[in-house]
């Protein structure tokens, strides 16, 4: 009686890495040997960098940001005291997008923030 090997379904997976792996360059494309841990590593890098792609589009708002402001004689960190002072709840990416697309509103932004800060400072002296 010959073994049972589960050929089905050993092929099946076989077969699932190796189409996972196409496009790897050379033997890792091609041999389910060095194919599964390319593949295994290539989904640990998927994972983790979905994670850090939100990082570094936060670090790109950010310079946009501070070019944006620093334009119009102010620094990254006052504009960003100056929007909780003023009490404007609009995320980075929402003031990014205004800085490129929309000067005019952004300005409106930067004149109200430097408004808060005039007032912030008064206050605390008096």
């Amino acid at each position: 009686m010959p073994r049972a090997t589960n050929s089905p379904a050993s092929r099946k997976r076989r077969k699932r890495v190796l189409l996972r792996a196409k496009g790897f360059r050379g033997f890792r494309s091609k041999l389910f040997r060095y194919a599964k841990d390319a593949v295994r590593k290539a989904l640990t890098y998927e994972y983790r960098d979905r994670k850090k792609r939100k990082g570094q589009f936060r670090r790109l708002w950010t310079q946009r940001i501070n070019a944006a402001v620093r334009a119009q004689d102010l620094t990254y960190s006052r504009f960003i005291e100056g929007l909780k002072a003023a009490g404007i709840e609009a995320d980075r990416k929402i003031l990014s997008d205004l800085a490129i697309t929309d000067a005019a509103a952004f300005s409106a932004i930067v004149a109200q923030v430097k408004q808060a800060l005039v007032a912030k400072a008064t206050q605390a002296s008096a």
